[in-house]
């Protein structure tokens, strides 16, 4: 039996999902949640193109059949055309919450001036919270740096595990 959590980490990249360049975005996820948390969770990686019915199937199987109680997606949250990412995680969602997106684009918006454009969601399906982050390393990070403090919480009380934290700065 496996003890450990599973932790779903989506990187929505056209190019990436076609092995044109490396994907950066998603061990960037993978090494920031090494940093956060104390053992005992597992990655379940995915690198898939930016279309809409495929990012809902990718969370939808995390969700129902991996049982993650997380999933941080990055990429695909900008305002072209293609950036779907939002729009498939509303799709999918029962609820949204909408603190997520507010507090990672206000955190962007002390780098980069276009933070403004992102279309950043956070929502929940049955017991897992997922998470839009952007597509860049470090605006990762930073997001992340934001809003990781409540995600334990926010699983605990979706009934599912309890994710132990380090210090974080």
């Amino acid at each position: 039996m496996d003890l450990l959590i599973p932790i779903g980490i989506v990187t929505v990249s056209d190019r990436a999902s076609r092995g044109e360049y490396e994907d950066l975005s998603g061990p960037a996820i993978a090494a920031a949640l090494n940093d956060y948390l104390i053992g005992g969770w597992r990655p379940l990686a995915r690198v898939i193109p930016d279309e809409q019915a495929v990012i809902e199937e990718t969370l939808k199987e995390l969700c129902d059949v991996e049982g993650c109680c997380l999933i941080l997606t990055t990429g695909g949250t900008g305002p072209a055309k293609r950036d779907v990412t939002p729009d498939a995680t509303a799709a999918v969602c029962d609820r949204v919450l909408d603190g997520f997106g507010e507090q990672m684009r206000a955190v962007s918006l002390r780098y980069v001036p276009t933070a403004i454009l992102s279309r950043q969601i956070a929502g929940t399906r049955g017991r897992t919270l997922i998470i839009n982050l952007p597509g860049k390393p470090g605006s990762i990070r930073e997001c992340l740096d934001a809003v990781f403090p409540a995600v334990p919480d926010c699983i605990v009380l979706l009934e599912g595990p309890r994710l132990e934290l380090k210090l974080l700065r």
